[in-house]
C-alpha cells in the first residue's frame, strides 16, 4: 500500500528535502574572475591605504579655486529711514527693501521707495510685528534694507591676479582692525593707489558690512577683499610666492622713506591703532617700518596709515 512500503530508501513523497551534493557551487567556484588587481587597488591592503593617503595629500596641496562666490559673510540689515536712504544713495548692494504696512510716508520713505524701484530691488510690505522680529526690536521706523552676504576672495587669488596681469602685487593686510569704517577707508585707498586687494582675518576683525561699503565710496565693488582663516599662515604663503611682508609699527627698524622694496611685490601689514601688530604677525614680517610724524602724534588710525604707505608705493612705482 502506498506509503506503507517496507523497502529502504523508497521515496514516499513528492516534496524535495535536503539533498547531498555541491549544488553547483564547485562549478561556479571554478569559473575565472579575471586577473588579480594590483595591491594598490585592493581594499584593505597596506599599499591601497598608502595610495589613498597620497591622493588626499595631493588634493590638499592644490591651490584652492577662486573663492569669489565661495566664502561668504553673513546677511545684514540696515535699519531706520536715514540709514536706509543713505545706503541706497551710496549704491550699497542690497536685495530687498521691507516697508511697514500703513507707514506714515515722508520724503525719506518716498525717496527710499524710488531708489529701490530704480535699482530693481524687491519691495516687500510687512506688518510692524514682523519687522520688530526681524530687527530684534530696533527702532526701524518702518524701513529695513537687506544686504546680501559679502562674497570674499581667497587670499591667494589677490597676488595671482596681479601676476597674471604682469604686475607686482600690492596688497594690504589688516591685523586686529575691528572698525568697519577703517576697513572701508583702506579699501578706498587701495583702489585709489593701484593696489590689488585687502586681506582681513576671519575672526576678531572688521568685515565688509554696510558701514564698510559706505566708507569705501563704492570702490569695494572693484577692489577684492579676502578673508584669511589664519593671517600668519597667509603672510607666510605670500613670502613663499616671493613677496616682501612689511609691517607698520611705531618702533619700526627704519623710516618709510628708507624702505627700498615698495616698488616690488609687497604686502603692507597694518595693525590696530591701540595695540599695533600682534606678536606672531610682527615676527612674521620681513621688515618693520615707521611713518615719520614730526607733528608729535603717537599714532595714526589704520585707514590713514595705509593711505600714506600706499601713496609712497604708488609714487615709486610710477
Amino acid at each position: 500500500m502506498a506509503g506503507n512500503s517496507q523497502r529502504r530508501n523508497r521515496r514516499t513523497s513528492n516534496k524535495k528535502g535536503m539533498q547531498v551534493g555541491s549544488g553547483g557551487q564547485r562549478r561556479r567556484g571554478l569559473e575565472g574572475k579575471g586577473p588579480t588587481p594590483p595591491a594598490s587597488a585592493r581594499k584593505g591592503h597596506v599599499k591601497n591605504r598608502i595610495a589613498n593617503a597620497k591622493a588626499k595629500q595631493v588634493q590638499s596641496n592644490r591651490r584652492p579655486a577662486p573663492r569669489r562666490g565661495g566664502a561668504k559673510g553673513t546677511a545684514e540689515l540696515v535699519v531706520g529711514r536715514n540709514p536706509v536712504v543713505e545706503a541706497l544713495r551710496e549704491d550699497i548692494p542690497a536685495t530687498t527693501l521691507y516697508v511697514q504696512q500703513f507707514i506714515d510716508s515722508d520724503e525719506r520713505v518716498r525717496e527710499a521707495l524710488q531708489l529701490a524701484a530704480d535699482r530693481g530691488l524687491n519691495l516687500m510690505e510687512a506688518p510692524r510685528p514682523e519687522l520688530d522680529r526681524m530687527t530684534n526690536g530696533l527702532n526701524h521706523q518702518g524701513l529695513v534694507l537687506q544686504i546680501p552676504p559679502y562674497d570674499y576672495a581667497h587670499p591667494e587669488d589677490l597676488p595671482a591676479a596681479a601676476f597674471d596681469n604682469g604686475e607686482d602685487p600690492l596688497i594690504v593686510a589688516l591685523d586686529g582692525v575691528t572698525d568697519p569704517r577703517n576697513l572701508g577707508a583702506v579699501v578706498r585707498s587701495v583702489s585709489a593707489f593701484g593696489g590689488h586687494g585687502v586681506v582681513v582675518p576671519e575672526r576678531r576683525a572688521a568685515g565688509m558690512t554696510a558701514g564698510a561699503w559706505k566708507t569705501s565710496a563704492g570702490t569695494a565693488a572693484r577692489t577684492p577683499v579676502a578673508r584669511a582663516t589664519n593671517l600668519t599662515r597667509a603672510l607666510e604663503t605670500y613670502q613663499k610666492a616671493g613677496m616682501t611682508v612689511v609691517g607698520l609699527a611705531a618702533d619700526g627698524d627704519m623710516e618709510l622713506q628708507d624702505l627700498e622694496v615698495l616698488d616690488g611685490p609687497v604686502v603692507i601689514v597694518v595693525g590696530s591703532e591701540g595695540k599695533g601688530l600682534s606678536r606672531l604677525v610682527g615676527e612674521t614680517c620681513d621688515v618693520r617700518v615707521r611713518i615719520p610724524m614730526p607733528g608729535g602724534a603717537e599714532s595714526l588710525n589704520a585707514g590713514v596709515a595705509a593711505g600714506v604707505v600706499l601713496w609712497e608705493a604708488a609714487r615709486r612705482r610710477a
